[in-house]
């Protein structure tokens, strides 16, 4: 690890002595506990161990002839399940986080095809090997092992379709730069191009293709705002302001074990991912609409305070309680402080009066995952 000395602090004036001065050391988790058990490879330790076990039944191979591939599908495997085990329930996707989740899959798949992996559904073994390891610590992995497992199951299914697809009608020669195109429509990777005897001209194409296509990514990131917001208009504030009141909805309509697991905000319209297993009948959602309206018709304020987690959580706030730790959260209340609709731990953009909303209607309800249904809804 580094070891860093903090002395100083920064000012108008200069360099200025700390009134306390630090050591960080910055060796990591995984470097401690190579040290403690006495090893030079923290693929080695008790973090690791199991999951590269697996890997090794699987295959039929051991983990020292072939150390970069076990260790790419044990870590991309390792974060993909804790990346889906949270509470927010981000599934595999080609938008935002769900890309990267399903980037980690679909690289450690092609790790595992590599090295002669063929089990159907092997992911999901190497899966409940991560969450039985760590279940002690993170029970969220116990909470959540259903959903884990099932878009899992999903993304090996939607990875070998699409690899099929690809393939279909694929030359006998390709540029990079025709692979990674290949790649971003169908996520066949080059490995497998090349599997199927396909010469690969200029190969460096392909990565430079690549590094764009991140840094576009990256970009349209950065430039979106907190909560799944397009921007900050008033159109997108009101359709925000009314996820809190469909949230506070669905769950008096459905049940309390109703959370938001997603939200996607543009000028013209919303779209909300909520855990639900059972499509909505025309009756419930016209009771959702109902309750939404009737409340927009009453005007209440909408106002926030700052407060601590522990006092968040004693009013009766919903939100992803992600911290341990006492920092204090924003809290939106719609309606009176003790007499409320909705309130729910929240950083983005709200209209002072719900009157001004309009009136709400649900476009569509569908599936959006195992577990996950999903609105489409406006305010006309």
């Amino acid at each position: 690890g580094n070891s860093v000395f903090i002395e100083f602090i920064r000012s108008e004036k200069g360099f200025e002595s700390l009134p306390q001065k630090n050591v960080d050391f910055g060796g990591g988790l995984e470097r401690i506990v190579a040290v403690t058990q006495k090893e030079n490879n923290i693929f080695k330790t008790d973090l690791f161990i199991n999951i590269i076990k697996k890997i090794e039944q699987l295959s039929g191979l051991k983990y020292e002839e072939n150390t970069q591939a076990f260790e790419i599908i044990a870590d991309h495997l390792r974060a993909a399940t804790f990346i889906m085990g949270d509470d927010k329930g981000i599934i595999p996707s080609n938008v935002d986080q769900g890309y990267m989740v399903r980037r980690l899959i679909r690289r450690a798949m092609d790790y595992g095809r590599q090295i002669g992996i063929k089990q159907k559904f092997w992911t999901q073994k190497v899966a409940k090997v991560i969450v039985n390891d760590y279940k002690s610590i993170y029970t969220e992995l116990i909470d959540n092992f259903n959903f884990i497992i099932n878009n899992l199951e999903k993304e090996e299914i939607k990875w070998n379709k699409a690899i099929e697809k690809g393939l279909e009608g694929v030359k006998e020669e390709m540029t990079g730069k025709e692979a990674f195109d290949l790649f971003q429509t169908s996520g066949t990777p080059i490995s497998v191009l090349r599997e199927f005897g396909v010469k690969i001209k200029h190969p460096e194409q392909f990565k430079e293709e690549l590094i764009k296509h991140q840094e576009i990514s990256r970009t349209a990131a950065v430039g979106k705002f907190k909560g799944g917001l397009a921007d900050v208009s008033d159109k997108t504030k009101k359709l925000h302001t009314v996820c809190h009141l469909l949230l506070a909805a669905l769950r008096k309509v459905l049940g309390n074990h109703v959370e938001q697991k997603g939200s996607n905000i543009t000028a013209e319209r919303l779209r909300f991912d909520f855990s639900h297993t059972e499509k909505l009948t025309l009756e419930q959602k016209a009771k959702v609409e109902k309750i939404i309206n009737e409340a927009i018709q009453k005007n209440l304020p909408v106002f926030f305070e700052e407060i601590s987690l522990e006092n968040a959580k004693k009013q009766g706030a919903v939100g992803v309680f992600e911290s341990k730790y006492g920092r204090k959260v924003k809290v939106y209340t719609i309606g009176e402080k003790d007499n409320f609709i909705s309130k729910e731990i929240c950083g983005g953009p709200h209209v002072e009066f719900i009157g001004e909303l309009g009136y709400f209607k649900i476009i569509k309800e569908e599936s959006s995952g195992a577990g996950v249904r999903r609105i489409k809804a406006v305010l006309e």
